[in-house]
C-alpha cells in the first residue's frame, strides 16, 4: 500500500495536470458551440447579380458587416431555374444541419407575377449547399395555373418530426394566400399538397409571413399585401391552423415595409422587428418583449451594406470563424467607425479594399497629436494605440482579427470645415445681425423620410466657422396649428423699427407660407396664426407654395418676398411685414427652364442677382443657377454661363442646391451657403440621399463684369472670417 501511495504521490501531479488540460479543452470546445453571433442572409435588389444570396455577420444583432466584400457568397446562376433568388430564409433543424429556402425569381426577366418555383439548399456548415428548385405547379395539378410564389420560410414541426415549409401564392383571379407544405426527408421537394396556413377574415393579399414561438404560442407576420399598408400578425396555440389576426399595424413607420424578420437576442427576453423599407432602400429595426409592443432602435443599428428582404438567425463562435476565414477580411471585420473628440463621424470614408482611412475633423483640432477612436467588429487589435501626429501626413495603422492576415490602413486626419454643422441640416438661411454683431445661420432640419421634419432651429457665429446651436425656434406641431408638419426652406430678416429690432422669419409648414415673429433672432418665434401664402398666383396651374425669400431693395428701401416650386413668384411686403401687396403679385419664372425651387436674391454693385436651384433635391445634379436684372421686379438677363455650383465627383460631392449668400459688413467678400448630400454615403442611398443633406459654406466671387466666377464645392470651406 504505501508503494502504491508513493506510485501515486509521483503521478498525482501529472495526472491533474492532463485533467486540467482535458477540462480546459472541454471548455474550449463548448465555448465554440455557444451561441455567440448571428448571420444575416439576404438578397440586395433588383438588378444584375442582385437577386442573389449575401451574407453579413454581427457580434451582437445591431451591428453588421457584409462578407465576401458584400458580393454573392451563392450566385443565382448556379441554383436558380429564372436567373434570379430572393428573400433568402435560413433554418437550423434538430439534425444539426441547415435549410435554406428562396423565392426563385428573376424580376427583371419575370416580373412580378410570373414565377412558380422555389429553391430548396441544404447544408451541413452554412458554406456549402445542395440544392433542389421546386416547382409547385408542376407537382400539384391543383396549383397548376399558379401566378407567382413568394417568400417562402420554413419551421420545424415537433409533432410531425418534419420541416414544415410555408409561403404565399397567387392563382387567378385570387388574391395572395400563405399556405404550408411538409418538404420531404431529403429536403428536395415537397412530399404534401399545400394547405392554406391562415385564412384572412376579409379575403385579402397576405404575403411574407414569418413565425415565431411564445410562450407556447405561434405568432404569425405577415405583410398585408394590396391593402393598408404594413405588418401584422395573427397567432394560434398549433402551428397549421387556428391563427386569429391581430388588427394593429406593427411598423413603426408611415412609409410602404416588407419582408419582417423577427428574432430573439441570444440569453435575452427581447426580440427584434426588423422590416424592409423597400422605397427607403434600408431596414428598420425595432425590439420588444412581449411581441405586442415595439420600439424604434435605428439609432443602435449600422450596417455597411443595403439589404432587401432577408432573415436573420444565431449562430456559434464555431460557425462564425468558419464564416470568417472563408469570406472575411481583417479590413471588412477589424474596423466598424471612427470616432473621437472633434471627429465628424458622419463624414470618415473607410475604403477597405485600399486600405484607406479619412477622418475629418473639426476646426481647432490638434493634428499634431491625435487620437482616432476606432469601432471594431469581434475584438480586433488596432495598433498604433494612444496619440499620434497626422500633422505630416497619413499614419499606417494594422488591424488583426483572429484566424485572418492582417490589414493595414492609412489613416489621414484632417481639418475640413465642412459641413458648418454637426448632422442634417438643409435649405440654409443666413443674416447678420447688426443688433447682436453676428451671423445667424436658419436650416430645414433634415434626416426625415419625405423631408418630414416639423421644426427649425437657429444656429449663431461670430466667424462663419464656428457655429452654436441655439435651439429649437419654432415647433409646427406646438406653435403653428394651420401648418404641423414639413417644416421647409425657411427666409429670415432683421428690421430695426423705431428705437427697437424686429425679427420675421418666413417659412414653409405643409405645403403653405406663414410667418413668425421674434423680438430675438434667436427667438423663440410667434406665428402670426395662419398662412400668409396659400394661394396660386393668376395663371399658374402646377407647383408648390414654398421656398420663400425675403429682400429688402437698397435703393427704395422696400421689401419684397419671392417664393415657389415649379414657378417663381414675387411681391411687395406691406410696412408691418407680416402681410403683402397682392396688387404687386408678379410671375417671374426664368425662362430658361431650369427653375426648380429655392430662389434667393442680393444686390451688388447696381445689379440684383437671383439664385434658384435646379433638378430634384434627391438629384445628384442639384445645382444652382442665376440670372441678373435691373430691378428686384425686373426682367431677368440670363448669362451664358450661368452655373453657380454643382457636383464634383472627384470630392465626392454631390447634390450642391439651395442655397443663399451673404456678405461681410463693409466689405465686397461674399459667401455662399448651400447643402449637398451628406457625404460619403449619399451617393450610393438613392433617394434617401434628398432626406440626409449637409450644410456647407464656400467663398463666391465674380469677375470684372460682375458675373459670378463658378464656386468650386470644397471639403475644407472656409478659415474663420474675422470682422
Amino acid at each position: 500500500m504505501k508503494q502504491m501511495n508513493s506510485v501515486y504521490s509521483v503521478f498525482k501531479p501529472i495526472l491533474y495536470g492532463c485533467l486540467v488540460i482535458l477540462t480546459l479543452l472541454n471548455a474550449s470546445c463548448s465555448d465554440k458551440d455557444k451561441y455567440t453571433a448571428y448571420l444575416f442572409a439576404y438578397f440586395i435588389g433588383n438588378g444584375p447579380g442582385e437577386e442573389a444570396i449575401f451574407y453579413a455577420v454581427s457580434p451582437d444583432g445591431f451591428n453588421y458587416v457584409a462578407l465576401n466584400n458584400n458580393r454573392p457568397v451563392i450566385a443565382a446562376d448556379t441554383i436558380s431555374s429564372r436567373g434570379g433568388v430572393r428573400d433568402p430564409h435560413i433554418l437550423r433543424a434538430p439534425d444539426g444541419k441547415f435549410y435554406m429556402v428562396v423565392t426563385d425569381l428573376f424580376v427583371s426577366n419575370d416580373g412580378w407575377s410570373n414565377n412558380q418555383a422555389m429553391v430548396f439548399l441544404k447544408s451541413d456548415d452554412l458554406i456549402n449547399w445542395t440544392h433542389s428548385v421546386v416547382n409547385v405547379s408542376e407537382l400539384f395539378p391543383n396549383f397548376h395555373d399558379v401566378r407567382r410564389v413568394w417568400a417562402p420560410q420554413s419551421y420545424f414541426d415537433e409533432e410531425e418530426g418534419k420541416i414544415m415549409v410555408y409561403f404565399s401564392m397567387l392563382q387567378p383571379g385570387g388574391y395572395d394566400i400563405i399556405y404550408y407544405a411538409y418538404a420531404n426527408e431529403d429536403f428536395t421537394s415537397l412530399e404534401t399538397e399545400p394547405k392554406q396556413l391562415f385564412f384572412h377574415p376579409e379575403n385579402r393579399s397576405c404575403i411574407d409571413g414569418d413565425i415565431v414561438k411564445k410562450d407556447g404560442q405561434y405568432h404569425l407576420f405577415f405583410k398585408t399585401e394590396g391593402h393598408g399598408n404594413g405588418i401584422k400578425k395573427a397567432v394560434s396555440d398549433r402551428l397549421t391552423e387556428g391563427y386569429v389576426m391581430h388588427d394593429e399595424y406593427l411598423q413603426q413607420t408611415n412609409e410602404a415595409v416588407e419582408g419582417s424578420c423577427v428574432f430573439k437576442l441570444i440569453d435575452s427576453d427581447t426580440y427584434i422587428l426588423m422590416y424592409d423599407v423597400y422605397i427607403r432602400g434600408e431596414y428598420q429595426f425595432t425590439q420588444s418583449t412581449d411581441l405586442k409592443n415595439f420600439t424604434v432602435i435605428d439609432d443602435e443599428i449600422s450596417m455597411n451594406f443595403r439589404p432587401r428582404h432577408g432573415t436573420v438567425i444565431p449562430i456559434t463562435q464555431r460557425e462564425l470563424e468558419s464564416l470568417i476565414n472563408k469570406w472575411g477580411t481583417a479590413g471588412d471585420l477589424g474596423i466598424a467607425s471612427v470616432t473621437g473628440e472633434n471627429v465628424k463621424t458622419n463624414n470618415v470614408v473607410i475604403h477597405r479594399d485600399n486600405g484607406t482611412i479619412y477622418v475629418p475633423v473639426k476646426y481647432g483640432t490638434d493634428l499634431s497629436s491625435f487620437e482616432p477612436v476606432f469601432e471594431s467588429f469581434f475584438d480586433a487589435r488596432i495598433r498604433p494605440t494612444g496619440p499620434q501626429d497626422f500633422s505630416q501626413g497619413p499614419v499606417e495603422y494594422t488591424v488583426s482579427v483572429k484566424g485572418l492576415t492582417d490589414k493595414k490602413f492609412n489613416v489621414t486626419v484632417k481639418v475640413d470645415n465642412n459641413p458648418v454643422l454637426t448632422g442634417y441640416y438643409a435649405d440654409p438661411e443666413i443674416i447678420w445681425s447688426e443688433k447682436h454683431q453676428k451671423f445667424y445661420l436658419y436650416p430645414t432640419s433634415d434626416g426625415y423620410h419625405g423631408w418630414s421634419g416639423n421644426y427649425f432651429k437657429a444656429f449663431s457665429s461670430t466667424d462663419l466657422v464656428n457655429w452654436i446651436d441655439e435651439g429649437v425656434i419654432l415647433d409646427l406641431v406646438e406653435d403653428v396649428p394651420w401648418g404641423p408638419r414639413n417644416a421647409w426652406a425657411p427666409a429670415m430678416i432683421e428690421k430695426k423699427m423705431g428705437d427697437t429690432y424686429k425679427y420675421f422669419y418666413y417659412f414653409t409648414a405643409a405645403q403653405k407660407i406663414g410667418v413668425a415673429v421674434s423680438d430675438h433672432p434667436a427667438g423663440r418665434f410667434e406665428d402670426i396664426g395662419e398662412p400668409l401664402i396659400d394661394w396660386k398666383p393668376d395663371r399658374v396651374r402646377g407647383g408648390q407654395e414654398i421656398d420663400p425669400d425675403v429682400f429688402t431693395d437698397p435703393v427704395s428701401g422696400n421689401d419684397y418676398l419671392y417664393w415657389g416650386n415649379g414657378y417663381l413668384a414675387g411681391a411687395k411686403l406691406n410696412e408691418d411685414m407680416i402681410s403683402i401687396d397682392k396688387s404687386t403679385v408678379k410671375v417671374m419664372t426664368p425662362v430658361c427652364g431650369t427653375f426648380r425651387e429655392g430662389i434667393e436674391v442680393f444686390y451688388r454693385n447696381g445689379k440684383y442677382y437671383f439664385l434658384w436651384s435646379e433638378n430634384d433635391t434627391r438629384s445628384e445634379d442639384y445645382r444652382v443657377r442665376y440670372a441678373m436684372s435691373d430691378s428686384p421686379m425686373g426682367e431677368f438677363y440670363i448669362p451664358e454661363n450661368n452655373l453657380v455650383i454643382a457636383k464634383d465627383p472627384s470630392k465626392g460631392i454631390y447634390g450642391t442646391g439651395h442655397n443663399c449668400v451673404i456678405q461681410i459688413p463693409g466689405r465686397d467678400e461674399w459667401y455662399i451657403i448651400y447643402h449637398r448630400f451628406t457625404r460619403p454615403e449619399g451617393i450610393t442611398m438613392g433617394g434617401n440621399a434628398g432626406f440626409h443633406r449637409e450644410t456647407c459654406i464656400d467663398r463666391m466671387t465674380f469677375d470684372e463684369n460682375g458675373y459670378i466666377i463658378r464656386v468650386q464645392p470644397t471639403l475644407e470651406g472656409i478659415d474663420p472670417v474675422s470682422l
